[in-house]
């Protein structure tokens, strides 16, 4: 649980100063990675974020060694209040009424998954078959790029309205949600005998592998969308969808049971599609920016 809340402070952390340091940089595009790099490895208050968030990392693999895949998902998610608090203190940006709104029955959905959970019947697994994970992650992989590309498309187009970043959150969070399955493979292969075997079996499994891709691709993909939209909207979609997509189909790959209590199962099915229909209902677009009012005509003054 302590090492679940660190991560949930580094990565709020570290989400905020890489939007921080975005901001004073020229605009960056998925089109030029090797500019994008070059501008970003050259801000240290960038690579103080990045080093905040591969903190994060750490944390996480202690969190999948002893927490069921369902319930730190639940942890992790619970950061997102942090992370809004951060961005209204630091940044400057500030949520509509509907966004807090869905803020809001985003975390009531995934407080209902952490009630489902019952420490004494919950199991760790250690183990998934790799041609189960192959099979999931592949196609999920191959979707996230489709929408990112997608939505970069349609925000070229002139006169359309500023996006709200929900577009760019799922494409990434769906590259973290796989990254998140490839970071608990490697937490259960770091519990084979010795450190030799323990880095063997990993080099052997498919998710050091499936790491190098989402690590690259993620980086150059959030660090666009976060200088172009608010980190307010754009992250918590982002960790609304990895979180469903690792509590979901990492519960299923890994073999962690659902609840046999039929409320437990309840709660944590209800808060999944809670989650899900809110996600679905979030704005897509910024409201355009209302035009400054005309001064009033000066009033004539006559002679009495």
């Amino acid at each position: 649980m302590a090492a679940a809340l660190l991560a949930n402070a580094l990565y709020s952390t570290g989400f905020v100063l890489e939007k921080r340091a975005l901001g004073t940089l020229p605009q960056v595009s998925v089109r030029q990675p090797l500019r994008l790099l070059r501008l970003v490895l050259g801000s240290p208050l960038w690579i103080g974020g990045s080093l905040s968030l591969a903190a994060g990392f750490a944390a996480q693999l202690a969190v999948y060694r002893t927490l069921p895949i369902a319930a730190a998902q639940g942890i992790f998610v619970s950061g997102l209040v942090l992370l809004v608090l951060l961005s209204a203190r630091l940044l400057g940006e500030e949520t509509t009424g509907r966004e807090r709104y869905a803020l809001g029955a985003i975390l009531a959905a995934l407080l209902m998954v952490v009630l489902s959970l019952d420490e004494g019947s919950d199991t760790v697994s250690r183990d998934a078959p790799y041609a189960l994970v192959l099979t999931i992650c592949l196609p999920s992989l191959a979707l996230g790029v489709w929408l990112y590309r997608s939505a970069e498309r349609r925000a070229r187009h002139r006169h359309r309205l500023p996006t709200t970043g929900v577009e760019y959150g799922v494409a990434v969070g769906l590259l973290y949600g796989v990254s998140s399955l490839a970071i608990k493979g490697v937490s259960s292969r770091l519990t084979v005998g010795g450190v030799g075997d323990a880095v063997v079996a990993v080099l052997r499994s498919p998710y050091p592998y499936l790491l190098l891709f989402t690590g690259a691709f993620g980086l150059v993909m959030s660090q666009a969308a976060l200088q172009r939209c608010r980190a307010s909207l754009i992250v918590p979609v982002c960790t609304t969808v990895t979180s469903l997509f690792t509590a979901v189909l990492g519960t299923l790959s890994f073999g962690e049971s659902l609840p046999d209590d039929p409320l437990r199962l309840a709660l944590r099915l209800s808060g999944t599609v809670l989650a899900v229909g809110v996600l679905l209902s979030m704005p897509k677009h910024d409201a355009p920016p209302s035009a400054p009012r005309p001064p009033a005509p000066a009033k004539e003054l006559t002679p009495p």
